[in-house]
C-alpha cells in the first residue's frame, strides 16, 4: 500500500509509504494519493487532513528511474497526470490539509509541502528545489507558491542554487508554519489536527476558498467574494452553534456543517 489511509478523531492521515526510495513518487503513489484527497474530501467524518511520509524522509520527489524509463511515462505525463491534479485537490478540498514534514521534502515533495494549507516540519527536516541539479525546472506549484512565500529573489535564489534549507530557516522565512522538535513532533501535529477537526469545518474550508481567490482578485472583487461567502458560512449549523455557545456561555460543539 504505497499510500497508507488512517482515520481517528475526524483527522484523516495520508502517510506516503516508499520508505526504501524516501517516498519518491512513482505513477501508482502518484494516483494512490489523488484517490486518498478525493475520498477525504468526500467523507463527512474527515474535517482535517495530514499528509506525512513514513520512514525518515516526507518525500523526495520524483523517482529518477521511472522518468528515465523507456517504457514509463514522460515528463509531460508525470506533470500534467501525476502531479498538477494533487496539487489542485490540496488547494481546493474546503478542509484544513496540513502539510507533516517528518523529514527531508525535495522537488516535488518540497512543493507539495508549501501547497498544504499548514505545514509543521521537524527541526530536522530540509527543504530542497532539486530541480536545478537535474537541468529541470520547479513543477508541482513551486514557482507559483514559493515567491508568494518569500518573495522573488529568496525563491529564484533556493530554486537556481538548490541549496538545502533547514526547517527552522524556512520557519524563519515564512515558508512553513512552524518547525518543532523530533521528540515533540508527532504529539505536536496531532494535536494541532484534531484541534482543528473540532472547529466549523465549513468556516474552515470556506475561509481557504478565500484566501485562494484573494492571490488574484482585486480589492473590490475579494470584498465581494469575503461578502459572498460570510453569507455562506451565516447558513451553517456551526454559524447557528457559535452563537449561541457565545450567548450561553459554554463551549461551542461544531458538528462540521
Amino acid at each position: 500500500m504505497e499510500v497508507i489511509v488512517t482515520l481517528e478523531n475526524g483527522v484523516c492521515e495520508l502517510r506516503l509509504n516508499r520508505p526504501e526510495v524516501f517516498n519518491s513518487f512513482n505513477k501508482s503513489m502518484a494516483i494512490s494519493l489523488q484517490k486518498a484527497l478525493d475520498e477525504a474530501e468526500c467523507n463527512t467524518d474527515v474535517r482535517a487532513i495530514i499528509i506525512t511520509g513514513e520512514g525518515k524522509a516526507f518525500c523526495a520527489g520524483q523517482d529518477l528511474g521511472e522518468a528515465v524509463d523507456p517504457e514509463g511515462p514522460d515528463l509531460e505525463t508525470i506533470v500534467r497526470d501525476h502531479y498538477n491534479p494533487i496539487i489542485l485537490r490540496i488547494r481546493s478540498i474546503e478542509k484544513p490539509v496540513i502539510g507533516a514534514v517528518n523529514g527531508v521534502a525535495a522537488g516535488a515533495g518540497a512543493n507539495i509541502a508549501l501547497a498544504c494549507d499548514i505545514t509543521i516540519a521537524t527541526k530536522s527536516a530540509s527543504f530542497i528545489q532539486a530541480f536545478s541539479k537535474i537541468g529541470l525546472i520547479p513543477d508541482s506549484g513551486g514557482t507559483y507558491f514559493l515567491p508568494r512565500l518569500v518573495g522573488n529573489q529568496k525563491a529564484l535564489a533556493l530554486m537556481m542554487t538548490a541549496d538545502k534549507l533547514s526547517a527552522t530557516d524556512a520557519e524563519a522565512m515564512n515558508l512553513i508554519y512552524k518547525a518543532v522538535d523530533d521528540e515533540a513532533f508527532n504529539s505536536t501535529v496531532k494535536s494541532f489536527a484534531e484541534q482543528l477537526a473540532k472547529m466549523p469545518t465549513r468556516a474552515l474550508g470556506l475561509t481557504k476558498k478565500a484566501v485562494n481567490s484573494s492571490w488574484t482578485s482585486s480589492l473590490e472583487d475579494q470584498l465581494e467574494t469575503e461578502k459572498e461567502l460570510q453569507v455562506e458560512a451565516g447558513q451553517t449549523y456551526d454559524f447557528r452553534e457559535g452563537v449561541n455557545a457565545f450567548l450561553e456561555k459554554r463551549k461551542p460543539l461544531f458538528k462540521g456543517e
